[in-house]
């Protein structure tokens, strides 16, 4: 048994293996430096100097640290309470987006749905056909949610592509026999659904939760259009009107001296808003990546 593991230790890859791992290596190597490098950079530059920004001597470590970019940033009175509008939004969203999302996925799961091939038919028109942007806001408008929180929560309860992944996991990555030996013992479908069902779809539900809650973060056009409170935008809508805000306080100064800190201060606050407005979010994957590296194989083995 020990001259065997000898000799398998003693076997070498052919050269072309070889060649071939040291191409697909070098090609990772590169994709990962062309990946990390940008994100690296905006989070050096924004610890950096305004002046050393602007003449362009931040490569990969910070110049002349500084924090005048977050100051600037956080400085403003309604970047707090555009956070926790901001939170609020994603986390009450995210809830309401996997609960009507699982609620709709299941039934359409059931091979003994009636009609269920006329209902997916309706799913998926929406995703190619849609009202437009005016007639959407004319009935969000109609019903009353014109300016209150559930404007950004209720029209986009729920993505369809999200719901067809759903499904699709249930279908092929739950057995059909639990619900047959679910009904055997007598068990309803709805405590099949929650005792059986969703224990075992953790995946799917992680994946499905980790796209909406991105979407709900990064979100700022709704409320571009439907808010116009200032104490209920979230804090990417917040970020940008500060950025326009830099942007046009620079027409307003003539001494070249200050002009030129100014724009120095500029680049800061596009780099700091960058950092402060992904930053949270990234955090955030790795607790799930590792459903998420198994949710992205969902529905591609069928059988």
């Amino acid at each position: 048994m020990a001259a065997k593991v000898v000799n398998a230790r003693k076997i070498k890859h052919p050269l072309e293996d070889r060649i071939l791992y040291a191409v697909v290596y070098t090609i990772i190597i590169l994709f990962c430096i062309v990946v990390l490098y940008p994100i690296i950079f905006v989070v050096s530059a924004s610890f950096s100097s305004g002046t050393e920004v602007q003449l362009g001597h931040v490569y990969l470590w910070p110049v002349k640290p500084s924090l005048d970019g977050y100051e600037a940033v956080f400085s403003h009175k309604n970047v707090m309470n555009g956070y926790r509008n901001t939170l609020f939004y994603t986390l009450a969203g995210t809830t309401i987006n996997v609960i009507i999302t699982v609620i709709c996925a299941y039934p359409l799961s059931r091979r003994d749905m009636p009609m269920r091939g006329f209902f997916m038919f309706l799913y998926t028109f929406t995703m190619f056909f849609g009202g437009g942007l005016i007639p959407t806001y004319l009935l969000v408008n109609s019903i009353g949610m014109n300016n209150t929180i559930w404007a950004l929560l209720i029209p986009g309860a729920m993505s369809v592509y999200n719901m067809i992944i759903t499904r699709t996991f249930f279908q092929n990555s739950v057995p059909v026999e639990l619900l047959e030996a679910s009904q055997i013992d007598g068990c309803s479908d709805a405590r099949y659904f929650f005792s059986v069902l969703l224990p075992l779809s953790q995946a799917v539900i992680s994946v499905i939760s980790l796209y909406y809650a991105v979407g709900h973060w990064n979100s700022y056009f709704s409320a571009l259009i439907y808010l116009r409170k200032v104490e209920l935008q979230p804090l990417q809508l917040v970020l940008r009107n500060i950025l326009l805000a830099t942007r046009i306080s620079l027409n307003e100064f003539e001494d070249p001296d200050l002009m030129d800190g100014m724009v120095g201060l500029e680049f800061l606050v596009k780099y700091a808003l960058i950092v402060v407005s992904t930053a949270p979010i990234m955090c955030l994957y790795p607790f799930v990546q590792k459903f998420f590296a198994k949710g992205v194989m969902l529905g591609s083995v069928k059988g």
